[in-house]
């Protein structure tokens, strides 16, 4: 890079700075510390409301109506009944796991007409927080700068499990402390969690999932992501297991919901649990994602998803049995593919370098920055540099070998086989373990395919043999692979012929009569051999060493961040998203995606007519929305005669953050988040604001599919709806 290009590249990173301090449509805050970072500028943006409106421990606030939903997204609670909404995707395997070929909800939707038509979904919880308290001074009195890193977790081990136990004495809550800013400080998170959550209602695919994965993280989207549960409690209101003599639980607090709509500038703000990002690493760690971690991970589920496809199109037993998983494995796979084009092409390589070449000097001029900072950085292009094989060899074990249900599914007996081959059996342990597997074969098989699955077997192991050099292959894959001369079809054969595990009553008859004896039958089964080999050098020479860069790699993290956080003293830092509660807040605005594009800040139902191809698997449109949008019965969500569908704003969100509420200044719901703009999915490592958008599903065509399409009135009547 000459001169001119390094001095116009660095004008361009001083003023991204200087635009996201003065306007941060960057960051995913603590809301505990709000009043302290953000106030005064969510004032000048607009917001209406108290921040102890937002978060509060004395009083009910926005906080009580936001939930963990299922470990992985968030819902919102929208009626003093216990209502909760979240995204259609959040709620598949649910929706999955109640359809049958004879009563298909993800085709046809579903809608609980009456409270005791609502499904009970076995597994499924929501998580509220009750409170988020600093802890970071009783870590740093027993954390030292000579500690290993062993000893370090060991302490904060101990310290954590004194610091839960204490914090939730008496209460019945839950307590976890978490680690911020790569361990350098410390919060016990105080929750409580319902475990009988109940399905009330979701659209037809058709709406809930329009767009497929064509749409999938794209602009201009159109998509209906809701579905709808119920939160249920005992007699006094508390969290319980599963009974019909539960009630609707009485929420703290719900969500108004706002029908006027959005503008653009309008302020808005998500309130969720945003999943994993990593705005602080290094240039290294960046580079080696955009130049190996991601490819590799795209190449095997292009492969993947190639499979699955070609099998939902022979039958609607095959689509459904294979919905959830296509629709998993293309998530991640079409998120890599924006997210490396958005960094290469926004230079996010060259902003942490120029970042890290301002970090460089700054240490240097100071002895004692010196002695704690020097051989960060350089540690860490060393430890990149010398483990790219062991990283590569990592994606494929992970992608391609675990991607075979068939080798998966094997290498979950591996724990039950242990058990039983153990000097000093647990009569008890094994049991529940052979309990477990037993009530797992029927969720298994349901949706197992074995021709599928063969096909996957023949081209995953393919990929695998090809990418991944002999020496981080185990000898008796190799032995195999040259024994059938590479021909992996003749390998197929033996394995699926022979195997226990493309039988469901096979391994139930396999499982019923499980004794000591059994695990040496297990150990022929040739799915199983081969998966555990696999497994065992995998663990040993491969994820023992990837394990070991990255406890380095966390270890030099964690000086990083400190350091930076100390290098810019005036610049308010807020944490890497860890699925903990945060809030981001920007404004509704369009955006200019590449030259000669401007992309609107909302869309309509007149574009999903313009999109609907009839029959066609993801732009099919249901007749009774023709219909509606024939007669323009749109009711009182019509906006000038059209329909609004969804809505970009630069609030900065990531996976995890999928059905969180969108609220206005005033503290009301006025739509879902469900996406991010393709182009600006690198926001979870470099964010960008003039192309990072995330997409909202507006609460009017969500009301709007409950009233006017499912005629679900007795739901609407339930919410506090305003103009």
């Amino acid at each position: 890079m000459n001169q001119f290009k390094k001095l116009a590249l660095f004008v361009v990173l001083f003023c991204n700075v200087f635009i996201r301090s003065a306007f941060a449509d960057e960051g995913m805050w603590f809301p505990q510390l709000l009043q302290q970072l953000n106030a005064e500028d969510m004032k000048l943006r607009g917001l209406q409301i108290s921040i102890d409106d937002i978060y509060s421990v004395n009083k009910s606030s926005l906080k009580d109506a936001v939930v963990l939903f299922g470990g992985g997204c968030t819902g919102e609670i929208i009626s003093k009944q216990g209502l909760l909404l979240t995204n259609h995707h959040c709620g598949f395997d649910q929706i999955q796991t109640h359809s049958s070929v004879e009563n298909n909800y993800l085709k046809d939707g579903f809608w609980a007409k009456e409270l005791k038509d609502e499904l009970p979904c076995p597994g499924l919880s929501v998580t509220f927080v009750i409170s988020i308290n600093d802890v970071t001074d009783q870590f740093n009195k027993v954390l030292t700068a000579d500690m290993t890193e062993a000893q370090r977790n060991e302490k904060i081990k101990a310290l954590s499990s004194q610091i839960e136990k204490k914090a939730v004495e008496g209460t019945g809550y839950e307590a976890r402390v978490r680690q911020f800013f790569s361990g350098n400080e410390f919060y016990v998170i105080i929750t409580e969690t319902f475990k009988d959550v109940r399905m009330v209602g979701a659209p037809p695919s058709a709406i809930g999932k329009f767009g497929g994965d064509t749409d999938n993280w794209m602009w201009p989207r159109h998509t209906g992501d809701f579905s709808m549960f119920r939160v249920y409690a005992d007699k006094q209101n508390k969290p319980a297991e599963y009974s019909a003599d539960n009630v609707p639980y009485t929420p703290r607090a719900s969500f108004p919901i706002n029908i006027s709509g959005v503008k653009e500038g309008d302020f808005t703000m998500v309130y969720g649990f945003p999943g994993r990002t990593q705005e602080y690493i290094s240039s290294y760690q960046e580079d080696m994602i955009v130049s190996t971690i991601n490819p590799e991970r795209i190449r095997v589920r292009d492969e993947r998803l190639r499979i699955m496809g070609e099998s939902m199109r022979k039958s609607d037993k095959l689509h459904l049995q294979y919905a959830a998983k296509q629709s998993s494995v293309s998530n991640g796979w079409k998120k890599w593919k924006g997210e490396t084009k958005g960094l290469i092409e926004s230079n996010g390589l060259q902003k942490k370098q120029i970042l890290e070449t301002e970090f460089n000097k700054w240490m240097e001029n100071n002895p004692e920055r010196k002695k704690i900072y020097a051989n960060v950085l350089p540690g860490l292009k060393s430890i990149y540099d010398a483990n790219r094989p062991y990283i590569s060899a990592n994606n494929f074990y992970a992608e391609a070998v675990y991607g075979v249900e068939i080798l998966s599914y094997a290498n979950g007996f591996r724990t039950l086989s242990d058990l039983y081959s153990s000097d000093k059996p647990d009569t008890k342990k094994m049991e529940e373990e052979k309990k477990n597997m037993l009530n797992g074969i029927s969720g298994y098989f349901r949706n197992y395919d074995l021709p599928t699955d063969r096909t996957m077997f023949l081209s995953l192991l393919a990929i695998f043999d090809k990418s991944v050099p002999d020496s981080l292959k185990p000898s008796s894959f190799t032995d195999m692979r040259n024994r059938y001369k590479g021909d992996f079809t003749k390998w197929a054969d033996v394995v699926f012929k022979k195997s226990i595990f493309t039988d469901s009553v096979k391994v139930e008859k396999f499982l019923n009569d499980f004794s000591a004896s059994s695990c040496k039958k297990l150990k022929k089964d040739p799915a199983y051999a081969m998966i555990i080999a696999l497994s065992d050098f995998y663990k040993s020479k491969v994820a023992d060493r990837v394990n070991g860069m990255a406890t380095e790699v966390g270890r030099l993290n964690r000086l990083y961040m400190a350091g930076q956080r100390e290098m810019q003293p005036d610049k308010h830092f807020y944490p890497d998203a860890n699925s903990t509660l945060r809030v981001a807040y920007g404004q509704v605005k369009s955006y200019f995606p590449r030259d000669a594009v401007k992309y609107n800040f909302y869309t309509t139902l007149d574009g999903i007519m313009e999109k609907y191809v009839k029959g066609d698997e993801e732009f099919d449109v249901p007749q009774k929305l023709i219909d509606l949008y024939n007669k323009k019965d749109y009711g009182r969500y019509a906006v000038n005669g059209e329909l609004p569908i969804a809505f970009i704003a630069t609030n900065h969100t990531t996976g995890g953050n999928s059905g969180s509420p969108v609220i206005n200044a005033k503290g009301q719901l006025i739509g879902t988040n469900f996406d991010r703009v393709w182009e600006g999915t690198m926001s979870d490592i470099s964010f960008n604001p003039e192309i990072c958008r995330n997409v909202t599903l507006d609460i009017r065509y969500t009301l709007f599919v409950i009233e006017k399409y499912a005629g679900a009135t007795r739901l609407i009547n339930e919410m506090e709806i305003v103009n």
